[in-house]
């Protein structure tokens, strides 16, 4: 642990690949499989889906090695990782059996890797946001069967090719009893993007990833707050990668839409106040914006974050927190104090206090 913070310095946001899921998946349901990848070749087109293969080739190491993963955290200076599935694992076209076996075998597997070094480890599972009746079981599984921290979900789900299945938002009263077992089980919930409905217009110059991600946030957010979720569960432990995108720091629009407008008024209070109720990560690649993060949500609200091992998050997470130059007290606070406060810590620590 880190000798010079009493808290251990943490990265709620690393990903791990699962390549028997993929197997598992593209194996049962070879159609959907065949009609996801081919969505992910519209959306990025060539130039990026070729950069991304290689990308993925040269850090498939960090992906699936637990000793280069502990190496690469000892160098970063980060003592706990909190892991979740890569996004690409989302699979949201699965239909409701395999959709309910695909999130069991992702929490499964987290926690296999998580057991490895619990010393050093904890972890996210998955539940299938396009089937929203199935998400509490599949929460409950995560946390109380397999002991994990809480859940990873996208920004929204929609199947290619089914025009008969509906759009599933962060809005949609059917996660109602999601919401409410998450708060109840004081799981965290990872928004994390993957994919956007923009599709072609995003499919050169990597703006899929570079617009599409932050802009996928700040979607995503705003129906959480429009809609009053963070009204009716206040308790809900939410935390946006990418450091929330395009919102935090752009909400006078929308506090003035609440203001003028009857059908932007479902929450209780500006939107904008709803970012003391929301976390979000560190991984903004610039140390202006992330101080403007921090004065915006409140030091309190940001945690360390770095995209572990791809090549669009930061191989010196720690480097660039500290090069903010943030209040000292704050980048405590960001390096882990605020994952201290929510309960994030390795698996191990959590074993031997269970009240953390």
């Amino acid at each position: 642990m880190s000798e010079e913070r009493t808290n251990p310095t943490v990265d709620v946001h690393a990903h791990i690949l699962l390549p028997a899921l993929q197997q598992l998946v593209a194996e049962a349901d070879p159609e959907g499989f065949g009609a996801q990848q081919a969505l992910e070749v519209r959306r990025n087109g060539p130039e990026s889906m070729a950069a991304s293969g290689r990308m993925i080739k040269e850090r498939w190491p960090q992906l699936t090695d637990l000793g280069r993963r502990l190496a690469d955290m000892d160098a970063q200076g980060v003592d706990v990782q909190l892991v979740s599935p890569s996004p690409s694992h989302f699979y949201y076209f699965a239909g409701e059996e395999l959709s309910l076996q695909v999130a069991k075998a992702a929490n499964h597997a987290v926690r296999e890797f998580v057991d490895r070094a619990p010393e050093r480890l904890n972890g996210l599972g998955l539940v299938p946001l396009q089937h929203p009746a199935l998400m509490v079981e599949a929460l409950e599984h995560a946390v109380l069967e397999c002991g994990l921290l809480g859940v990873e979900i996208g920004s929204f789900a929609a199947t290619p090719n089914d025009p008969d299945r509906s759009t599933v938002e962060l809005s949609d009263p059917r996660l109602e009893p999601f919401w409410t077992r998450a708060e109840e089980l004081g799981a965290l919930v990872f928004l994390h993007p993957f994919g956007c409905s923009l599709d072609e217009r995003l499919d050169r110059f990597y703006l899929a990833n570079t617009v599409s991600q932050p802009a996928e946030n700040a979607v995503a957010l705003s129906h959480l707050i429009f809609s009053g979720v963070l009204d009716r569960h206040p308790g809900l432990k939410v935390l946006a990668a990418h450091g929330g995108g395009y919102l935090p720091t752009s909400l006078g629009r929308s506090d003035h839409a609440w203001k003028v407008r009857p059908e932007a008024h479902g929450c209780a209070q500006a939107p904008s106040s709803y970012l003391k109720k929301l976390h979000f990560d560190s991984l903004v690649h610039s140390a202006a914006e992330l101080r403007a993060l921090v004065a915006a949500a409140g030091p309190e609200q940001v945690l360390l974050g770095s995209d572990y091992p791809f090549d669009m998050g930061s191989d010196l997470p720690v480097d660039e927190v500290q090069a903010a130059g943030l209040p000292a007290d704050d980048e405590v606070q960001v390096l882990g104090g605020n994952a201290a406060a929510l309960g994030i810590t390795a698996s191990a620590l959590l074993a031997e206090h269970p009240t953390l």
